[in-house]
């Protein structure tokens, strides 16, 4: 799903007028969705509370009071702001909903009462903000949003919760809890990202007749990915395993010998043709035991049971000799391992997910990144600490972050946590819309740094065929998106509590069976 900005989306809208679609039509089509959507959630209590702004958002709420009325709910409109400053748009659905019988409340006359009676109402209508909204939630406006959260009613949010900044997310001081959003036209990054995709209950997306060339100028380089825009190719009757790629992992230290294991049995089931998984000579007799279908090799190691910096050129000399490579799960932080992943991340002109204590390694000097070959080839991988310590900054949101990373260094950014963000070296950023907390627990890392090669690897195998970077662009999204549908699918049959790695690696089968096409 093709994103929008507030900007984009009101320039649209203007647009839309300048071309003969007058402001209120488009009011009247948003009123409408936006009543249908409160009698879906009222159930049989049929009365209605509207918390109306002065702008358009305001107007679209009074106007599907207006709606409500006639459909025979009884809908009560509190006005936050001054009527004088209420849009033309606005105050002629205003017109509209007092000549059916409504009343405009005052808010601040009203602010006691509301306390003791929203929550005899069926459902609550948010309309106080837009996605204009750029300022901090405060005074009667702050009032009334926890008026609002406290009630326990069903809560419909106009275009977005009322305090969610529709391009970042970020929270603006407070924020309506809805139980639905109905936005218009076009979904924004607020309605998906973290922390305001978790304000925003169910997202629909009404269609209120903005031209359809309006909306496509509107249009942004991010995108939600859902289902139905993931899948994988239907391979080749005549096919052999060095088709669908090779891939090194390297990773593994004393006490971490799951790690690697994980990813390189993750790759596997991800469909990579061939594994190889290089570890410290101190675990490989461990790790052979582990894997079957992966192919463990030993390492130069050290007495601290990690790997040597003698393994460097070892670990140089496999990577070209493969399609991708995996560094990082298990890898250990000590001198050594920080050197191999420095020279790595330099020279390495291969696609490499760079995970787990890679990124620590990175970390200690982010010039390797700045002087590496083939930068927009490099796969990193952090949660929000890790990302923190690369020098990410997180202030303005995680989709805004992560933009700014992949700006400055050129690389591929997989950004983990409640909606994974993957951006890319091109300032196109991908918002993941599945997961689940089942999913935060070790080694479902290790699981995703070993989808993720394994689907550049397969991508990486067919430079015969022309294969392009929005390919190698589409493989990373679409394991990323399935890692987190396979989580989906272990919740549902075990559990949030129960569900490992290793049950998401055995799911990984039925749910990718699901996307070939």
């Amino acid at each position: 799903m093709i994103l929008s900005s507030s900007d984009l989306m009101r320039r649209a809208d203007a647009r839309a007028t300048e071309c003969g679609v007058p402001e209120v039509k488009l009011m009247e089509a948003a009123s409408a969705q936006l009543a249908q959507a409160a009698m879906r959630l009222a159930l049989e209590n049929r009365t209605v509370c509207i918390f109306s702004g002065t702008g358009s958002n305001g107007g679209d709420g009074i106007g599907a009071a207006a709606e409500l009325i006639r459909g025979g709910y009884a809908a009560r409109v509190y006005l936050l702001g001054s009527r004088e400053k209420m849009t033309a748009s606005s105050l002629e659905m205003a017109r509209r909903y007092e000549s059916l019988g409504g009343e405009l409340l005052e808010f601040s006359a009203a602010e006691e009462e509301l306390k003791e009676k929203l929550s005899d109402a069926g459902v609550i209508i948010d309309a106080i903000f837009g996605i204009g909204f750029r300022g901090r939630v405060e005074g009667e406006h702050l009032r009334a949003i926890e008026i609002i959260n406290a009630a326990s009613v069903p809560i419909v949010a106009a275009d977005i919760p009322s305090g969610v900044a529709a391009d970042t997310g970020l929270v603006l001081g407070s924020a309506v809890k809805a139980s639905e959003t109905v936005t218009f036209s076009m979904a924004m990054p607020g309605h998906f990202v973290e922390p305001g995709c978790t304000y925003c209950g169910k997202v629909s997306v009404a269609d209120i007749a903005v031209p359809a060339e309006l909306l496509k100028e509107a249009q942004t380089k991010i995108g939600a990915v859902l289902d139905e825009e993931i899948f994988l190719p239907r391979r080749a009757k005549l096919s052999h395993k060095g088709d669908f790629g090779r891939l090194l992992v390297i990773g593994g230290s004393v006490g971490y010998t799951g790690a690697p294991s994980l990813c390189a049995r993750a790759a596997v089931r991800m469909g990579a043709g061939l594994v190889w998984l290089g570890v410290p000579q101190s675990i490989y007799e461990i790790t052979a035991v582990k894997n079957d279908e992966a192919m463990p090799f030993p390492l130069d190691g050290g007495k601290d049971g990690e790997l040597a910096v003698t393994a460097r050129s070892g670990v140089m000399l496999r990577l070209c000799e493969v399609d991708a490579g995996v560094i990082g799960p298990g890898f250990g932080r000590r001198d050594a391992a920080v050197s191999i992943v420095q020279r790595v991340v330099r020279e390495s002109a291969k696609p490499v997910v760079v995970d787990a204590d890679a990124l620590f390694a990175l970390a200690q000097d982010m010039t390797a990144l700045s002087d590496c070959k083939a930068p927009q080839n490099m796969i990193l991988t952090p949660h929000e600490g890790e990302f923190l310590r690369m020098g990410g900054d997180l202030s303005l949101g995680r989709l805004h972050a992560a933009l700014c990373f992949v700006r400055q260094y050129k690389c591929v950014l997989v950004l983990k946590g409640h909606r994974t963000i993957v951006a890319f070296p091109d300032e196109t950023a991908y918002i993941m819309t599945r997961g689940n907390p089942g999913m935060a627990k070790g080694g479902t890392g290790d699981t995703l740094a070993g989808m993720i090669g394994a689907a550049v690897c397969q991508v990486a195998a067919k430079k015969s065929e022309n294969a392009d970077y929005e390919m190698f662009k589409r493989a990373i999204v679409t394991a990323v998106q399935l890692h987190a549908a396979v989580g989906d699918a272990c919740c549902e049959e075990l559990g949030e509590y129960s569900m490992t790695a290793s049950d998401m690696i055995e799911k990984i089968a039925s749910v990718t069976k699901r996307f070939v096409s």
